[in-house]
């Protein structure tokens, strides 16, 4: 078997390391010097063990600075892709890294526009939907990733968006901080709308990001979660898909009926049709129905 390492940095380079007493394994790196010190056994970082390890052991390892020396790897991803003829870009994996903090950042902008343009209409009375429909009638905007949420969360976007502000440490910028930054305004300006309506208890219908799915890392419902327990509010969850009893010291429930009538208020990121006969007491942004 043959694998690529992209990156001879601290994991990589023990990743090629053990790889290579089994495997050939192909180390890719932008620095000729970290290239030179592999291909001589010598180890480019600082370790304890890994330079009598590359000295002493029978590896099968090459290093090299071209990754057109490794397309293998490329050949692998176009093979699993869904078009038959996928555009390949190869670039430096500082640029890499960049790409993917730009596009996720990119793509949480989008949301929070769509997000503050809803808090201004409700805050002014007016048809957060009809105003969506209109903005995303120009072509150069369009109809995607224009539904009002809770603000974006999951896994990638809070923690790329972080990083890339964090990137910018000695570069002027404005646009990236907003970003991060407005993802909390809108989380506390929904906790609000949600505490004037005076709930006794409200209910998490679902700690998930979207439908079928499972996955609930940093999903945005959990920060309005957070801020109405914070207030003395009593919060309980019906997330069939957690195990345990109690998530942040709210008791979870799996029975859906006795769910809805133990709540004044519903929270629910997307609403659902399991909520449509409790639909006068559900809130949500989820003005066009999609995941």
């Amino acid at each position: 078997m043959k694998i690529i390492v992209v990156g001879l940095g601290y994991v990589g380079v023990a990743n090629a390391a053990v790889l290579a007493q089994h495997c050939e394994v192909i180390g890719v790196d932008v620095s000729p010097q970290r290239v030179a010190l592999l291909n001589a056994r010598k180890s480019p970082i600082g370790d304890q063990d890994l330079p009598d390890f590359l000295a002493a052991g029978d590896l099968n390892l090459s290093a090299t600075t071209n990754l057109l020396e490794a397309k293998i790897f490329a050949e692998l991803l176009k093979s699993a892709a869904d078009s038959k003829d996928p555009t390949l870009l190869l670039t430096g994996t500082r640029e890499a890294e960049a790409i993917k903090l730009f596009s996720n950042t990119y793509l949480a902008m989008r949301v929070a526009f769509f997000n503050e343009l809803d808090s201004y209409a409700m805050s002014r009375g007016l048809d957060s939907r009809e105003i969506i429909e209109g903005v995303s009638f120009d072509p150069r905007i369009g109809t995607h990733y224009n539904n009002p949420s809770f603000g974006y969360g999951g896994y990638c976007l809070p923690k790329d968006t972080r990083q890339l502000l964090a990137n910018y440490d000695s570069v002027p910028q404005n646009i990236i901080r907003a970003i991060v930054d407005a993802n909390t305004t809108r989380k506390d300006f929904l906790a609000e709308d949600i505490l004037k309506r005076s709930p006794r208890n409200v209910g998490i219908f679902r700690l998930t990001m979207k439908s079928n799915s499972d996955n609930f890392r940093q999903s945005s419902i959990q920060g309005l979660m957070k801020r109405i327990k914070a207030k003395g509010i009593e919060v309980v969850i019906y997330e069939p898909a957690l195990a345990q009893e109690q998530f942040f010291n709210s008791p979870v429930m799996r029975d859906l009926e006795a769910f809805k009538a133990a709540c004044d208020v519903i929270l629910t990121n997307r609403m659902s049709s399991e909520l449509k006969d409790v639909a006068d007491k559900t809130y949500t942004r989820d003005l066009f129905g999609e995941n």
